[in-house]
């Protein structure tokens, strides 16, 4: 399909810089599949009334870590210029894919050295070499430290990698270490939040229980890859991301018991459906998972297991609103997004959200 038939219109007013002090209070539009002009305002509070008893509920339970690193390129040319790497995805102990700014003109064995933004001299900083590039100012690092040594130098020296159309218009600050994560959060790994899940309270998760309605857990570390926009003309053409992620058995097995139940697998999120989906065999069943995934989905992929997604919404020509636009029908979601900004819904990250049927 042609990229821009995913484009849309949206003001800057509707970009949500920060999320509703009350979380329950956000917006949730019912896209139903009943028909195409069916589509019902509600609040978050509202959505055990929207599932059914049995229905499952799937989170994605990835911690965002601080990933944007601040720093210096030094040991070449007698020169320091600054640097700035956005982390996206571990590759192993010591060694990080990331992107760079500027990157253009880092050489693979250059030196550099992070330290918190702002400190002039870098003092107890944290060393890498670059160890390759590729397209699109990415490169690997190579830490000096190692294990969970390395862990604790990105927290001391990195910052809340907020998505580039919030971090344009402010910096990152305390509010956002507690607004970034979901209640959920409990495996490092992640460099941008799973979204959906930051609408989720104590409160409302207490109200889904008493409705029998099961929470189950999975974990996708989420990629700065999520915010690059898709360049190609095609979707034929576009190279998905990848991310690493993990299904346990006993996840596996507890939603396979809801699906010969008779019940449905909800969602939490466009994370946690391309988890299940990537996990999923033909006939629905699902199967342990560990690895990397670079699931793709667009209008016309048949999906297995999935019946449900509360999703938040997303921005136009991207990948997310591909997959939401494939879950629903793109006309049904071009009508949605009309209706959510024609009634003041806030859009993306700490934005509002849906609760869309298939």
């Amino acid at each position: 399909m042609r990229v821009d038939e995913f484009d849309f219109d949206l003001p800057d007013e509707h970009i949500a810089l920060r999320p509703l002090v009350r979380r329950e209070a956000a917006k949730l539009l019912h896209v139903s599949p009943q028909d195409k002009n069916s589509l019902r305002d509600h609040q978050i509070s509202e959505l055990s009334c929207l599932l059914r008893p049995g229905d499952a509920l799937v989170f994605n339970d990835t911690k965002v870590i601080p990933a944007r690193l601040y720093g210096r390129r030094v040991g070449r040319g007698g020169t320091t210029p600054k640097i700035e790497v956005s982390l996206h995805q571990r590759r192993s102990d010591n060694s990080w894919l990331a992107f760079a700014k500027p990157g253009r003109k880092l050489r693979i064995g250059d030196e550099l050295q992070f330290g918190a933004a702002g400190d002039a001299c870098y003092a107890g900083t944290l060393n890498a070499q670059v160890g390759n590039k590729g397209e699109g100012g990415e490169i690997s690092l190579e830490f000096e430290l190692t294990g969970s040594f390395l862990d604790e130098a990105i927290a001391k020296h990195g910052v809340m990698p907020l998505p580039p159309y919030i971090a344009k218009q402010r910096a990152p600050d305390a509010r956002d270490e507690r607004d970034y994560q979901t209640i959920f959060a409990r495996n490092d790994g992640a460099v941008a939040a799973p979204t959906a899940g930051l609408h989720f309270t104590e409160e409302i998760v207490q109200s889904l229980k008493a409705r029998e309605i099961s929470s189950h857990f999975l974990t996708l570390h989420v990629g700065a890859g999520t915010f690059l926009p898709v360049k190609v003309e095609d979707t034929a053409n576009h190279a998905m991301h990848s991310e690493w992620g993990e299904i346990s058995p006993a996840t596996a097995s507890a939603l396979n018991q809801v699906k010969a139940q008779g019940n449905r697998i909800i969602c939490v999120g466009t994370t946690t459906l391309r988890m299940i989906e990537t996990a999923a065999l033909p006939d629905g069943t699902l199967k342990p998972s560990t690895g990397l995934t670079d699931i793709f989905i667009t209008p016309g992929y048949k999906f297995k297991a999935v019946d449900g997604l509360i999703t938040n919404f997303h921005l136009p020509r991207s990948t997310l609103f591909m997959l939401v636009s494939a879950f629903s029908g793109l006309e049904r979601m071009q009508k949605a997004y009309a209706h959510a900004v024609a009634n003041d819904y806030r859009f993306y990250s700490y934005g509002d959200a849906c609760f869309l049927e298939r």
